[in-house]
């Protein structure tokens, strides 16, 4: 033979050999893959007391402007801006000079008026004597006892003149109406004031108790009233009325209000009413103007179900879908209607019953119809107890 096809022959022959042992070396297939494991809740219908949370601004519940009702001067004020003042108390001072003398013209002549009421008065008692004794004549009496009652209401009416001249006097001194915050002056010492001008000379507000005005649109109201009607939401008890704020800065504030009164006439330009609570503020913490998030009790849903924020899964259409855990252990995708959140909850409104266990572990794990092993989760997940999330 060929030395070179007698090479080639034995290559091929050990080549083969080789490739037998690697046949008879190489390891079996892996096994399969255990089923993942997942955590589940199973969801239970509970009472769970509503709330709904709306923006809000702080008012204060009484605001007076102060304005001059005399014409004069300003001699000086008489408060310290930004102080507390209490009712009655001086704030401004008017040149008093020109009504110092009104007032004393008006007295005199009131005197002028008391003088000739007493002539007038004793012509009258004479003239009646004479007339007794058949020396005047009946017109006479008429004459005087006309006299008489012109001269006495003339006493009146410089009376009222006097005292209209006191109240422009005490007017000079202009005090506070209301009791509460006084803010910035508007004038300064010099300037000349006006009564019935349009501008204020400083603003007081009573801050203790403060209002909370809350837009609530007409729609939610007609939803919440059918909900009442129809029984799916339960009216509440006292604490149905109470309202707490969460502060601009994420705070709470730490004073419940009460819900004073709900406005009768829907805004045309934003189809809201009015709602109006109440707040004590001690402390004056709460200032107006201030933007607030008032947190208001609607009522209870008596069959309500829950389930964790993190087992409900959005679609790119926003449609919400949750994975449950069939009686075989295989994992199934539920379509459901979320509603409201309540403390790092969904409330579903459709498309899960009490009973059936739902996934909040293991969601990336899990594929719709593969069977899981299904590990309970019930008790690390805590339920809302007694209508209060937890």
């Amino acid at each position: 033979m060929h030395p070179i096809r007698c090479l080639a022959r034995c290559s091929l022959i050990a080549a083969l050999g080789l490739l037998g042992g690697c046949d008879r070396d190489a390891p079996a297939a892996p096994p399969a893959a255990p089923p993942p494991e997942v955590g589940f809740i199973t969801v239970a219908a509970q009472e769970v007391a509503l709330q709904v949370e709306l923006p809000g601004r702080t008012a204060a519940s009484l605001v007076s402007e102060v304005r001059p009702q005399v014409n004069g001067i300003v001699r000086e004020r008489l408060f310290e801006e930004g102080a507390s003042v209490k009712a009655g108390q001086p704030l401004y001072r008017i040149d008093p000079d020109s009504y110092e003398a009104a007032v004393a013209s008006a007295e005199a002549a009131l005197a002028r008026a008391e003088a000739a009421a007493t002539t007038a008065k004793l012509r009258a008692e004479r003239v009646t004597a004479l007339a007794a004794r058949q020396l005047a004549s009946r017109q006479d009496v008429d004459d005087v006892d006309a006299a008489r009652r012109q001269a006495v209401a003339e006493v009146a009416e410089q009376r009222a003149h006097v005292q209209s001249a006191r109240i422009d006097l005490r007017r000079t001194r202009i005090v506070a109406p209301i009791a509460g915050r006084i803010g910035r002056s508007e004038v300064t010492a010099g300037a000349l004031v006006a009564s019935g001008q349009a501008q204020a000379l400083a603003i007081v507000q009573q801050l203790d108790p403060m209002f909370v005005d809350i837009p609530r649109s007409s729609q939610e109201l007609l939803q919440l009233r059918a909900e009442l009607d129809n029984g799916r939401l339960q009216r509440g008890g006292d604490s149905a009325a109470e309202v707490r704020l969460q502060l601009e800065d994420g705070s709470s504030y730490a004073l419940p209000g009460r819900l004073a009164f709900s406005d009768v006439t829907i805004d045309p330009g934003t189809a809201s009413v009015r709602l109006r609570a109440v707040f004590p503020n001690p402390e004056q913490r709460l200032l107006p103007g201030m933007y607030v998030r008032a947190v208001l009790a609607e009522g209870a849903r008596r069959d309500a179900i829950l389930v964790p924020q993190g087992a409900l899964q959005r679609n790119p259409d926003g449609s919400a879908t949750v994975m449950v855990v069939g009686a075989d252990d295989t994992v199934a995708v539920r379509p459901v209607t979320a509603g409201r959140s309540i403390d790092g909850h969904w409330l579903i409104e459709s498309g899960l019953h009490a009973g059936e266990r739902v996934v909040v572990d293991g969601l990336q794990k899990a594929r719709p119809g593969t069977p899981v092993v299904a590990v309970s989760r019930d008790g690390a997940h805590a339920t809302l107890a007694d209508g209060a999330p937890r």
